[in-house]
């Protein structure tokens, strides 16, 4: 198996395409009911050529990244800075590139470096994660795969039980 290393990607994360179906949903799910994501009407009233993605969709699916590969429980922070619109029909990838790995207090973590970029090559968010990686070779149970690390060593990773999903998501 691989060892995590910096440059080590987490699995992509697709979501999509984004529908008036599922913005409706996001709204009732989140209670977040601005009518520029919902009304057409409204949206073109405020310069837009149509209804747009909350941008805590994206924010969700993008955590959905991170949680998938290593467990809710382990996740220590998460940041975005919001760059773009997500438009109707777009479909985001979502990905993740271990950027730093540190100790501190005794236990291992890393740094992710995230981003959602559109089917059209738009980056929408960016943003960085901070996850504990416990001890060195206790497995990860949440999918736990890395792309592009040496495959000479073992991994690290962690033990996680329970659910991936977050309520405020879409299936």
């Amino acid at each position: 198996m691989p060892q995590l290393e910096i440059g080590s990607t987490l699995p992509d994360v697709v979501f999509g395409p984004i529908s008036r179906t599922v913005l409706a949903l996001y709204a009732g799910a989140s209670g977040d009911h601005d009518p520029v994501h919902i009304d057409i009407d409204f949206a073109r009233d405020a310069g837009h050529p149509d209804v747009f993605a909350h941008g805590m969709l994206s924010f969700g699916v993008l955590s959905r990244l991170v949680t998938q590969w290593c467990g809710p429980q382990r996740l220590r922070s998460l940041g975005v800075r919001f760059l773009a619109i997500t438009h109707v029909h777009d479909v985001i990838t979502c990905t993740g590139t271990v950027s730093e790995l540190f100790e501190e207090g005794g236990a291992d973590y890393a740094k992710i470096q995230l981003a959602v970029t559109t089917h059209d090559g738009r980056r929408t968010l960016t943003g960085e994660a901070v996850v504990a990686l416990g001890r060195p070779g206790y497995p990860l149970s949440g999918g736990g795969q890395v792309r592009g690390a040496s495959a000479s060593r073992p991994v690290r990773r962690t033990d996680r039980g329970g659910r991936q999903r977050s309520p405020t998501l879409p299936p």
